[in-house]
């Protein structure tokens, strides 16, 4: 079971390296140069008055708030790097290409800064949160296991029973469970998740029936009234602008 790589799949990251004023990841040093903490802000960019010796400043971009699991970080997310060996080489060699000014330098941070949101990602799992969301439901080992098979097969025609199942608990405690951490319930988290997907889709230009069969509604119609209501729009008019792109 695999918590984070439908969602990097389906959510583009991309990390440049920029000036502090346009940041919102930060690798910042104690003593000399070397990087003892990494400070990721979701929501916005770095502030001003925060302290502590900046190495390393870069904007991270996984797809804004159409992402579950970037909606359900804290508005600040620290990473230890000085519990990690590898994740301080990854900022060092990120460091190096960011300030080497050599041809292809902005690939490689990009290609490390996936590989070190990755690690800084699953740090949070580990951790959990204090707040129902997401982080909460895929930090719980049996919750985990659901979400994740709703995540990676959403055209499943699910039951409340089916993922239940999944999760190892009985329905009365699944149900209940999934309410306290995730803070809806499973069928509103699949309802929300598939729709996250059909808009991806719609953008990239696909149709609406073949989205609507896709994500097991029963007819474009009723896919089309659920859409609108949560977006506000038909998804043929997005998809008519995304097929224009």
């Amino acid at each position: 079971m695999d918590r984070l790589t439908t969602l990097m799949e389906r959510f583009h990251l991309s990390v440049q390296a920029t000036p502090v004023e346009e940041a919102n990841l930060l690798a910042l040093a104690e003593f000399g140069d070397d990087p003892t903490q990494l400070v990721y802000f979701p929501a916005g960019l770095y502030p001003a008055e925060m302290g502590g010796d900046v190495v390393l400043s870069a904007l991270v971009d996984w797809s804004g708030h159409s992402n579950p699991f970037l909606a359900a970080l804290p508005e600040v997310v620290d990473y230890d790097l000085s519990q990690s060996t590898e994740a301080q080489a990854l900022v060092r060699l990120m460091m190096n290409e960011a300030q080497g000014g050599r041809c292809g330098a902005q690939s490689v941070v990009n290609r490390l800064g996936e590989v070190l949101m990755v690690r800084l990602l699953r740090e949070q799992i580990e951790r959990g949160a204090t707040e129902p969301g997401l982080l909460a439901g895929l930090s719980d080992a049996r919750l985990s296991r659901a979400i994740v098979a709703m995540h990676d097969h959403p055209g499943r025609v699910w039951t409340t029973s089916d993922l239940a199942q999944e999760a190892g608990l009985s329905l009365s405690r699944f149900s209940e469970l999934f309410g306290a951490e995730v803070g809806e319930t499973p069928m509103g988290y699949l309802r929300r998740w598939r729709l996250i997907l059909a808009r991806q889709d719609l953008q990239r230009g696909d149709r609406v029936e073949a989205v609507a069969r896709r994500y097991a509604y029963g007819s474009p119609e009723g896919f089309s009234r659920a859409f609108r209501k949560a977006y506000g729009e038909a998804p043929v008019a997005l998809r008519r602008v995304g097929s224009n792109m």
